[in-house]
């Protein structure tokens, strides 16, 4: 019997085009929110969302009204973040759009659900992110190297790869393209709090919020 981590294993050499895999890729991740979102409001009937807004051992989040006012003030005088206060497993508790104070929690609770997560490493002096999604045993994640940029500053990064692995045996992996420098993605760093939480805006705009997962290490800034 063949082995069930090597069975849909890609290979580098793979006829299909790399294009062809990433778009697939970015239309999995919607399926899994939506699929996940019907089942949670099945199994509980909870018709505003699939995923109550909690936050265990976090008792006061910022709003996003709160989190524009750091901002203005990052962007006049810096964070002054360093590398090392990144570092941890950073759970995506709440996302506003941009230009607005009002959350969208429907696709938030969603993301939730899905546990999604920002792991960001320090590895030999470089910084080394993964974004992950998890449906049960199934989890979809990419992987590259960071940079921070600037006083502010921006936390610039691009991902190599992207792996589908099941139950920790890895199914699927894949190079992925350099985008082009004017196209890099990016999150301007609004604040990491000693409470655990960091705030940072995207390059398309939208505002996010993540929480510290418990355990994971991640120093907490200097006061």
């Amino acid at each position: 019997m063949a082995d069930k981590r090597s069975v849909l294993k890609d290979s580098p050499h793979s006829g299909r085009p790399q294009n062809q895999f990433h778009h697939l890729s970015q239309q999995l991740v919607p399926r899994l929110i939506r699929s996940t979102c019907r089942l949670r409001q099945h199994a509980r009937s909870a018709p505003t969302g699939c995923m109550p807004s909690t936050t265990p051992g976090l008792a006061d989040l910022p709003s996003g009204a709160e989190l524009r006012d750091r901002e203005r003030r990052a962007r006049q005088s810096g964070t002054a973040l360093v590398a090392s206060d990144l570092q941890g497993t950073w759970l995506l508790d709440q996302v506003w759009p941009k230009g607005s104070d009002r959350p969208a929690s429907f696709n938030a609770a969603l993301l939730r659900g899905l546990g999604a997560r920002l792991e960001i490493r320090l590895e030999e002096g470089d910084l080394t992110l993964r974004n992950a999604v998890r449906l049960g045993a199934l989890e979809l994640s990419f992987r590259g190297p960071g940079q921070l940029m600037g006083s502010r500053p921006l936390l610039r990064f691009r991902f190599e790869s992207l792996e589908l692995s099941l139950a920790g045996h890895s199914l699927l992996r894949r190079a992925l393209a350099v985008p082009a420098e004017q196209r890099m993605p990016f999150f301007a760093l609004i604040a990491r709090a000693p409470e655990g939480w960091l705030a940072a805006r995207g390059r398309g705009g939208g505002l996010a919020l993540w929480r510290l997962e418990p355990g994971s290490e991640s120093p907490p800034p200097q006061p």
